[in-house]
C-alpha cells in the first residue's frame, strides 16, 4: 500500500495490511509458506534458512497486526505464548509484578505454577483499583487487562502508564477483548500489548494464535530471540488462515458490536438478568473512560443468571446459542466462567454475540430466558 496506512479505514487497512504488491500472474493473497530448511546459498544463510527462526508467512501477519497497532509484531502460538514469553523476556528473579485479579486466571496461574523459581514480588489488584502509589513502587512490570476478562471492567491506560513510567515500571495491557481496531494502547502510553489472536481477530473458532506489540525495537528483537530459543512459534497455515480471516475483522467486528447493543439492551430489565455489564452501553459504570479510550466496544459482554441450573436451562432452550470457552468467534456464544475457576457466582456468563441477524439473535436469546426455570 502506497499511502500511509493512518491515511486508510479499518477495512481497508485490515483487507490490504501485509499483502504484497499487485504482481501479473500472482494470486491475491499467497499461501502459507512450509519450510523447515531453507537453501542456505554458496555465501551461507542470507535471508530466512530454518523454520524456528523465520518464515514469510509470519511477516506477512506481523506487519499487518503491527501497522494496526502501531508497532513491531512478533508473532507467538497462542495468547498464553504471547504473555508468558513477555513475563520470561521482562522478568528477573526478585522482580515486583502487577497483574490484574480480575483478569484471565491462567495468566495469574502461570505466574503462579510456572515462574515461583523466581520468586517473584507478585501485587494483583482488580481493574478498577484502587491504583495508589504503593501499586507501582519498586515495580518492573505492571499487566492491565482493560476491559478485563470476564468482568467487563476498565482502567485508564493512559493515566496509569504514566504513573508505571514515573516508578521506573513498564506496561503491558492485554488488549485480547477489546482486539487492535477496538484499542490502540501503544498510542495510549503502554510499552508492551499482548492478544490472543484466538479469538476475534481469526474470529472462526479454528485457530490457536497470540501476538505481542512494542514500540521498542529493541525489545522487539529480545522477544522474537525468546521466541526462536523456545521453540514457541507459530505454525504456517494457522498464521495464513488467521491473515486470511483478518480481512473480515472490521466487518465482524460491527455486527458483533451491533448485536452486542441490541442484546443488552433487551436485557437491562430482563428479571432475570442481574449484573449487566458492556462498556459500550451507556448504563455501564466504565463507559464514560472506554468511550476516551477505546474506538469500538465490540460483542462481548456479561450478565449473570440466579444460578447454575438457569444458565444450562437457557443453552438448552437455546437455538442460536452454544456454549463454548471462548470468545470473538461469528458464532454466539455462553461461557459459564465459574467452571473454570473465576471467582465470580455460579450464574455468572461471558457472552460473546456473534454475526447472526441482530433480530434473530434477540428474539432467541430472550425466548430461552422466559422459559428458563
Amino acid at each position: 500500500m502506497d499511502q500511509q496506512q493512518d491515511e486508510f479505514g479499518d477495512g481497508t487497512r485490515v483487507v490490504h495490511g501485509g499483502h504484497p504488491a499487485p504482481e501479473g500472474g500472482r494470486p491475491l493473497f499467497p499461501g502459507p509458506v512450509f519450510a523447515a530448511p531453507y537453501h542456505l546459498g554458496e555465501t551461507g544463510p542470507s535471508g530466512d534458512f530454518y523454520g524456528r527462526a523465520g518464515n514469510p508467512t509470519w511477516r506477512a501477519l506481523e506487519s499487518a497486526i503491527g501497522e494496526l497497532d502501531g508497532g513491531h509484531c512478533v508473532l507467538l502460538p497462542s495468547g498464553m505464548a504471547a504473555i508468558s514469553t513477555v513475563l520470561r523476556a521482562v522478568l528477573r528473579a526478585g522482580d515486583k509484578l502487577v497483574l490484574p485479579s480480575d483478569g484471565y486466571y491462567a495468566t495469574r496461574q502461570f505466574v503462579t505454577d510456572e515462574m515461583a523459581e523466581l520468586s517473584l514480588d507478585v501485587h494483583e489488584i482488580a481493574t478498577p483499583g484502587p491504583w495508589g502509589d504503593e501499586v507501582f513502587a519498586g515495580a518492573r512490570l505492571v499487566v492491565l487487562e482493560t476491559p478485563s476478562n470476564p468482568g467487563g471492567d476498565v482502567c485508564d491506560i493512559a493515566e496509569l502508564a504514566k504513573r508505571a513510567h514515573a516508578a521506573g515500571a513498564l506496561l503491558a495491557v492485554d488488549n485480547t477483548t477489546a482486539t487492535p481496531l477496538g484499542q490502540r494502547p501503544l498510542e495510549l502510553g503502554a510499552d508492551i500489548v499482548i492478544a490472543s489472536d484466538t479469538k476475534a481477530l481469526a474470529g472462526h473458532s479454528d485457530v490457536l494464535l497470540g501476538h505481542v506489540s512494542v514500540g521498542d525495537e529493541e525489545l522487539a528483537q529480545r522477544l522474537v530471540r525468546a521466541r526462536t530459543l523456545s521453540g514457541a512459534i507459530p505454525g504456517p497455515f494457522e498464521t495464513w488462515l488467521a491473515h486470511r480471516s483478518m480481512g473480515t475483522l472490521d466487518l465482524r467486528l460491527a455486527r458483533q458490536a451491533e448485536n452486542a447493543a441490541a442484546l443488552v439492551e433487551a436485557l437491562s430489565d430482563h428479571p432475570k438478568v442481574s449484573g449487566l455489564r458492556w462498556p459500550g452501553w451507556s448504563q455501564d459504570p466504565s463507559h464514560e473512560l472506554a468511550r476516551r479510550q477505546m474506538r469500538r466496544f465490540g460483542g462481548v459482554f456479561r450478565f449473570e443468571l440466579p444460578d447454575r441450573e438457569a444458565v444450562e436451562s437457557f443453552v438448552r432452550r437455546s437455538e442460536l446459542v452454544v456454549a463454548a470457552t471462548s470468545f470473538g468467534g461469528v458464532h454466539s456464544t455462553i461461557d459459564r466462567r465459574a467452571q473454570f475457576g473465576d471467582p465470580v457466582s455460579e450464574g455468572f456468563v461471558r457472552f460473546s454475540a456473534g454475526c447472526e441477524d441482530p433480530q434473530d439473535l434477540v428474539t432467541d436469546v430472550l425466548k430461552a430466558l422466559g422459559s428458563s426455570a
